[in-house]
């Protein structure tokens, strides 16, 4: 089980956050999420290409940030400030986070499995 995500750390930085994310799922014709979940507070969260954390770091989430879930699906079991779970969201075109650093109210899907 590894970490994730990062607390505040300014030696931290945003290697390959200007690179283009990969596709790694297709969210069809998804409607635009009109509510934003809060990222647990004093957290950077890492985004990534796919559900887990051996997938390519795509950029890091500023704190205070605020997304939207499109989908979730299952992946690799993290533990954060909000617990253990192998449940990951969508918050973008191929951008996952894990639901563990995401509080949403809920311990399980808030948003259709993706496909």
């Amino acid at each position: 089980m590894g970490v994730d995500e990062q607390t505040i750390d300014p030696a931290a930085g945003a290697a390959g956050a200007a690179e283009a994310a990969e596709s790694t799922t297709t969210v069809a014709a998804a409607p635009a999420s009109s509510h934003r979940y809060p990222i647990a507070p004093g957290y950077r969260v890492n985004v990534r290409t796919g559900p887990g954390t051996s997938y390519r770091i795509v950029r890091t989430l500023p704190l205070g940030m605020r997304v939207p879930i499109y989908c979730q699906k299952p992946g690799e079991r993290v533990t954060g400030p909000y617990g253990t779970s192998n449940l990951w969201c969508n918050i973008a075109n191929g951008e996952f986070i894990s639901d563990t650093y995401v509080l949403t109210g809920s311990d399980g899907y808030v948003a259709p499995r993706c496909d």
